[in-house]
């Protein structure tokens, strides 16, 4: 009888911890009225059975208020991206870019030998539209998105080893394992970089729209009622969670405007949001953002100073004029860390389709004269009031494998030695303007494409003058841009150089496979493409793609550090970029009341930023 009371009383001891255990969520004021009319299910039963914790920067936040920006509409998609739909990623940096953390998977395994890959979803987690979230979802992006011919005509480079994709299989609903032929280190960091690989895509509702769940000529009819030639078209066009408001989504808000071009493009909070604060508060707590459509950057500054905006930092780049107005705008200025390599880089295409000036720009020579021609001092005092540094195209300082020999490599301002170099390899004549023949004796004529930055640009110009070198500036639409340099049409291309925090995770920079930088266009779709297209490089370049292949490969992080610096060695000695200013700061804005904003963030395409400043924790106070 003793035993049998001892027993019901630990029982009951039990129940109690058991009770007490028991997480209890709290939600938006708007979500508890739409459970208490019975349009939503309770909170607990919205969120996973573990939510991921997000610790906010200053204190647990309050819900409600709509956040303002400015954007300048479709074709700035990657402002919304960044601070929406890329903070729902399957795995993610931390905001200081040091480590890879869980996000959607929980956690992970990886096999020894670098080929298998088990990831753990969590559990519970949910679509906007309430439905469960699992790895169905994972092997459709996979089987019919990335596997696909008419959607994806070329494998990804970055997700496969060896050029050999790898195999995706499903363990049960919460648990899938990636198996290569080939070892593959940096899986990991694609998952958590690349914008355009999410891993996932909702099946329930984009089966509907693809041929091997309903029949082509159904989805031909759709097609062409939705205003589409082919039925791929029609599927792009559904995935895309910027121009498809039906589309469920994993994100802290969902889209809710019907087009991209409203005046005011308006997103609402997702109720099924699976992150949490310490305080067992379902985020995020802002409940709508919009962005209003302005014409260029300069509009976007001037809503910020009249007071329009609550929290930017895309297109914030006047900082003078943004500090001159922080009181009638009623905010306060943020500065976070750079990591850019270059705020402006050129990039001379080494497969010019011109063969006088292809053979100018391989010569080593002709591109260290062009680099100490550039004052990058002056570029630093008249377009970044003196925040940058002025610096070669090159890994800033305080990230991992910077290179202070690289960071100098013929960056000094020495127009002198930029006239004697370019003496040496047989540009000595000039024409009645002084400007310089070229090597057949005709005039030399150095055009810049670019959509970007024309003020750096146009410096770049006077100096490159100034030593005699014909030069144009030619600003094209951002698209076409693109287009010219995938097809090497662009001789001399300008664009940041980015995506530094971790070139681990991002090496397009360097392997010249980025096409918004091409200064191997040709040699990169070689590489991108397995040798099927393009043109094969020889010398240095193809010891570059030979190091990287091998980086792939190891599971030593030690060899593999010792490869990437010796892929720095190559373009410290080859000068394939070529930089003005980098690091620096990059500036935004948030008002008063606007916080959990931290003050001090590595800012890096690499990192999502600013999804690496959780969004979803910002609140109005």
């Amino acid at each position: 009888m003793k035993i049998l009371k001892i027993l019901i009383l630990l029982s009951f001891c039990m129940l109690i911890v058991i009770s007490y255990g028991q997480k209890k969520y709290n939600e938006a004021p708007m979500l508890a009225e739409l459970v208490k009319q019975g349009k939503l299910p309770p909170v607990e039963q919205r969120l996973p059975k573990n939510p991921l914790v997000i610790k906010p920067f200053e204190e647990i936040g309050k819900y409600g208020g709509t956040w303002r920006r400015a954007w300048l509409g479709i074709s700035d998609r990657w402002g919304v991206m960044k601070i929406c739909f890329e903070c729902a990623r399957l795995v993610s940096f931390s905001p200081d870019g040091k480590k890879i953390q869980p996000n959607l998977v929980a956690r992970w395994t990886i096999s020894p030998d670098s080929k298998v890959y088990t990831f753990y979803l969590r559990e519970g987690v949910k679509w906007s539209d309430g439905k469960p979230f699992t790895v169905d979802d994972i092997i459709f992006w996979f089987e019919d998105i990335i596997c696909n011919k008419d959607l994806t005509p070329s494998f990804p480079t970055v997700l496969s080893a060896r050029g050999e994709p790898p195999k995706f299989e499903k363990i049960n609903d919460y648990t899938f394992k990636i198996t290569f032929k080939y070892p593959n280190s940096l899986l990991l960091y694609v998952m958590a970089s690349e914008g355009n690989y999410p891993f996932y895509a909702p099946k329930h509702y984009l089966m509907q729209f693809h041929p091997r769940y309903t029949p082509m000529e159904v989805l031909e009819k759709m097609a062409k009622d939705a205003g589409f030639q082919k039925w791929y078209q029609l599927f792009d066009f559904k995935r895309n969670p910027i121009q498809n408001p039906e589309l469920p989504v994993l994100a802290p808000w969902k889209v809710i405007s019907k087009s991209p071009q409203d005046p005011i493009f308006v997103m609402e909070r997702n109720p099924y949001y699976y992150k949490v604060d310490p305080a067992g508060n379902q985020l995020p707590y802002i409940d709508k953002v919009v962005h209003y459509l302005v014409n260029d950057a300069q509009m976007a500054v001037m809503k910020a100073i009249a007071g329009e905006i609550d929290m930017q930092i895309r297109h914030m780049g006047d900082y003078t004029l943004l500090m001159e107005n922080r009181e009638r705008g009623n905010y306060r200025v943020i500065r976070w860390k750079g990591t850019g390599g270059a705020s402006t880089a050129i990039y001379l295409n080494q497969n010019c389709k011109d063969p006088v000036k292809r053979k100018l720009f391989e010569n080593v020579k002709f591109r260290q004269a062009l680099s100490l021609a550039i004052n990058r001092e002056e570029i630093n005092k008249i377009n970044y009031q003196g925040l940058a540094t002025p610096m070669q195209a090159a890994i800033p300082k305080g990230l991992p494998y910077y290179d202070p020999a690289w960071e100098k490599a013929y960056a000094q301002y020495d127009p002198a030695r930029a006239n004697k170099l370019l003496d040496e390899i047989g540009l000595s004549k000039r024409d009645a303007d002084g400007f310089r023949l070229g090597p057949d004796g005709k005039p030399l004529q150095l055009i810049i494409e670019s959509f970007y930055n024309p003020a750096d640009l146009e410096l770049i110009k006077k100096y490159w003058e100034n030593v005699g070198l014909r030069t144009f500036v030619k600003i094209i639409e951002r698209s076409l841009y693109t287009t010219k340099c995938q097809s090497g049409d662009i001789e001399i291309g300008a664009f940041v150089m980015d995506r530094c925090a971790n070139i681990l995770a991002t090496p397009g920079r360097i392997l010249g496979t980025t096409f918004d930088g091409p200064w191997a266009p040709l040699y990169g779709l070689w590489y991108a493409t397995g040798g099927k297209s393009g043109e094969e490089p020889k010398g240095d370049i193809k010891k570059l793609y030979e190091l990287w292949d091998k980086i792939i490969e190891t599971s030593s992080t030690v060899e593999r550090d010792k490869l990437v610096r010796q892929i720095i060695a190559l373009h410290r000695k080859n000068l394939w970029i070529i930089g003005t200013v980098g690091g620096g700061v990059v500036i935004g804005i948030a008002k008063n009341n606007f916080r959990n904003v931290p003050e001090d963030l590595i800012w890096d395409d690499t990192l999502r930023s600013p999804a690496n400043a959780y969004p979803e924790q910002f609140f109005f106070k």
